[in-house]
């Protein structure tokens, strides 16, 4: 699998996706792992990057207490698995 990012999404649009993953940063996944969750997601909302927007704006009025650091971590780790290959926000 290549590390070139699904269409040209920015840095910040993917860790959005990757929000809505079910991969924890206590799973430690690797950066395929990343591209094949991120692939998945994005697939299940229809290829529709706004359908996971809606799903991060929810768990962050459900879980504001975890919002920030798990997007953080999604916002870390899609910087490291497409490393170089992101468009500016």
């Amino acid at each position: 699998m290549s590390n070139t990012p699904p269409t040209s999404l920015t840095a910040s649009e993917l860790a959005e996706i990757l929000f809505c993953c079910g991969l924890q940063e206590s799973d430690r996944p690797s950066a395929e792992q990343v591209r094949a969750a991120i692939d998945a997601r994005l697939g299940a909302c229809g290829g529709d990057r706004l359908a996971c927007v809606a799903i991060v704006a929810q768990e962050a009025g459900d879980h504001p207490e975890t919002y920030l650091a798990r997007m953080r971590w999604a916002l870390t780790t899609v910087s490291e698995t497409y490393r170089g290959d992101l468009t500016a926000a």
